[in-house]
């Protein structure tokens, strides 16, 4: 790069400017890099409490299931009467410019939805365990899935700012210093110019 441009101070000042613009773009992706390593690591943490929660969860419905099924037979008919979840909403906040969702339930109690006559509290405890289930996996999936987003923009900034501090910004000050010196050397050969010119007229006045 610094062979290709022709030692003048107005491309002296050009470099100069693209390399200022260069290290500043380059502490601004350093620290948007770090808060969404912070972020991240911080949706990590919640994401393995709540996988935690999600085990627990799970063995305690199946172990209710398995009760109530002891008590009333197969209830896979009973099964059917369970509405479908469509009280799901994804919204999204931004973090540095990456598009973080945030995943929604309806905060309504859960209403069992069988007769009494055919079913006993057994089945109701099943009922309400997978609806805890529900809920922690789809906040579970908003965790995992910004952790997803964080994680490419990281190495996309990652990526940007290691071009800039071992391609660019080493570029543009081996630019800055050839051309420096170039106009330096220029000068120095004007001086001496001056001085055998200045030299020879003193010569002829006298």
């Amino acid at each position: 790069m610094s062979e290709q441009i022709v030692p003048t101070k107005g491309n002296l000042l050009s470099t100069k400017k693209s390399l200022e613009l260069s290290r500043s773009g380059f502490e601004l992706l350093d620290r948007k890099r770090n808060i969404l390593i912070r972020e991240m690591m911080a949706l990590i943490d919640r994401a393995n409490q709540l996988q935690g929660k999600i085990d627990k969860a799970y063995e305690e419905a199946y172990a209710a299931l398995q009760r109530a099924n002891i008590t009333l037979g197969i209830v896979k008919e009973l099964s059917q009467t369970v509405p479908v979840e469509n009280g799901l909403n994804v919204a999204y906040r931004s973090v540095m410019g990456v598009e973080i969702p945030m995943v929604s339930l309806h905060a309504e109690k859960a209403q069992v939805p069988f007769g009494l006559m055919s079913t006993n509290i057994l089945l109701d405890r099943a009922y309400l365990k997978f609806d805890e289930v529900k809920k922690l996996t789809a906040e579970l999936a908003e965790v995992e899935n910004s952790v997803y987003r964080l994680a490419n923009a990281v190495k996309k900034t990652q990526k940007r700012a290691n071009a800039l501090k071992n391609i660019m910004i080493p570029r543009f000050e081996q630019t800055v210093k050839t051309i420096t010196e170039a106009l330096e050397e220029k000068d120095r050969e004007d001086f001496s110019r001056m001085k055998i010119i200045k030299r020879q007229k003193a010569s002829k006045t006298a």
